[in-house]
């Protein structure tokens, strides 16, 4: 009995606190909002970093002020062009489980190289894009 008692207590404290921890978006774009783009968009998506890698990372840290004024983009691609390339069609796996097919097919990955960062966690970046038929493109998801 005292052993059940154990497991009830202990296996909820184990489930739930692992979730609590995962990333996972704010919220998921509406379908219906959304633009159909291509790859012809490349030159689109990484215009429009300018002004979305600002918003979504700001400039820096107390440490290192200007960490993210500076970068190079190592992948820009829409998530169905990740299909085949190991490095980031996980990538594609997280979208889908985060905000289903439909919402990850109309959606870009960007992996990002930040120069001035100490340290290989600080010096990568992945965002997860999409395009506002209203608004134009936004970032959704923030993993690094």
């Amino acid at each position: 009995m005292k052993m059940l008692y154990i497991l009830i207590i202990t296996i909820p404290m184990l489930f739930f606190g692992s979730i609590h921890g995962y990333a996972q978006p704010k919220e998921c774009p509406v379908l219906s909002e959304l633009e159909k783009t291509s790859i012809k968009d490349k030159k689109e998506v990484i215009e429009a970093l300018n002004t979305l890698i600002p918003k979504t990372y700001g400039t820096g840290l107390d440490d290192f002020p200007d960490m993210y004024t500076k970068w190079d983009v190592v992948t820009a691609k829409p998530f169905p062009k990740t299909v085949g390339n190991k490095d980031d069609e996980d990538y594609f796996g997280m979208a889908k489980t985060f905000c289903g097919k439909e919402i990850a097919e109309k959606s870009w990955l960007v992996r990002l190289d930040f120069p001035k960062a100490p340290g290989a966690n600080l010096a990568q970046g992945q965002i997860f894009l999409a395009k506002s038929k209203e608004k134009g493109w936004f970032v959704w998801f923030r993993y690094h």
